[in-house]
């Protein structure tokens, strides 16, 4: 299973970004899909999750009302549309499979690379 993220950068606060996560290697559609995020000096924190039809998502408070994940099943990527930013989301953001929907990082079992938010106050 190979997880590619990418749509990082570098963005103001307030600003947005929009995340992508496309999958290969096994059925999509069949898998529940996180993404969690690392800052510097801090532990992989869990962001959102999304079932494999999309109806159901999980969000960390601290992103609640301001991300939203969504997936394209046709397309095996899954997104992290980010908006009202602030500088604590500055971090390296990681996508994820699942077999189910989960909170804890111990329940993912394939990861991509990850690709660094920064945004600047």
């Amino acid at each position: 299973v190979q997880l590619q993220a990418s749509g990082g950068g570098l963005v103001q606060a307030g600003g947005s970004l929009r995340l992508s996560c496309a999958a290969s290697g096994r059925t999509f559609s069949s898998y529940v899909m996180g993404w969690f995020r690392q800052a510097p000096g801090k532990e992989r924190e869990f962001v959102a999750a999304i079932s494999p039809s999309g109806g159901t998502t999980y969000y960390a408070d601290s992103v609640k009302g301001r991300f939203t994940i969504s997936r394209d099943n046709a397309k095996d990527t899954v997104y992290l549309q980010m908006n009202s930013l602030k500088p604590e989301d500055t971090a390296v953001y990681y996508c994820a499979t699942a077999p189910s929907m989960a909170r804890r990082y111990s329940a993912y079992d394939y990861w991509g690379r990850g690709t660094q938010v920064t945004v600047s106050s």
